[in-house]
């Protein structure tokens, strides 16, 4: 009995070995990970933005319409309960990105309206947050690239023969990925005209 008890287990670890769980395991991990960067660098600029619009204000009281638009935008953002959960939820997914995509639009239009008064882009303030949020752009940039990789690793092993058996047996699904909130406006190539003055 105890002979039949030892091959059991030999032929279930080599089963399992090949089954692709611990593959599934790191790989959602992996995810959690780079799902966490995302939301700390997103955090990062949410805790900027005010600063942002303190320094834009001081200059630029008349631009209200825009200061309130961020401010707006930023609330969005932080009425959404951003949990490593979130990313198993496609509804919520999907909300979390729009928000995000109206704070970077909204921002956008603040550093637009900043090019117009030149006393604050010589400000030191405005240059240190705005070198400040230009690097967190650039942070969110990379994480979220991170994200896209690790969702791409996972859902091939949650796709690929054994280990998609091993996936529907234990309940592990294909991630959303990381979309573009206007992917037809952006796929659409910029027109270009040097013949006016």
């Amino acid at each position: 009995m105890n002979k039949l008890l030892r091959s059991l287990l030999l032929l279930l670890a080599i089963t399992l070995s090949g089954c692709g769980y611990n593959t599934l395991q790191s790989t959602d991990e992996q995810i959690k990970a780079s799902w966490g960067e995302v939301l700390n660098q997103y955090q990062r600029r949410a805790d900027l933005i005010p600063n942002l619009v303190n320094v834009v204000k001081g200059f630029a009281a008349q631009e209200k319409e825009v200061l309130l638009g961020v401010t707006n935008a930023r609330a969005r953002v932080g009425s959404i309960q951003a949990t490593p959960e979130l990313i198993n939820d496609p509804e919520a997914f999907a909300k979390f990105q729009s928000a995000q995509g109206e704070l970077s639009s909204a921002l956008s239009r603040l550093l637009v309206v900043a090019e117009n008064y030149p006393q604050l882009k010589s400000d030191a303030n405005f240059r240190e947050l705005q070198a400040q949020l230009e690097g967190t752009e650039n942070r969110i940039t990379v994480a979220r690239n991170r994200y896209i990789k690790a969702v791409q690793e996972y859902n091939v092993v949650v796709r690929s023969f054994p280990s998609n058996l091993t996936a529907m047996i234990f309940g592990y699904q294909v991630k959303p990925g990381l979309t573009v909130e206007n992917e037809k406006a952006i796929s659409t190539a910029p027109k270009v005209d040097f013949s006016k003055p």
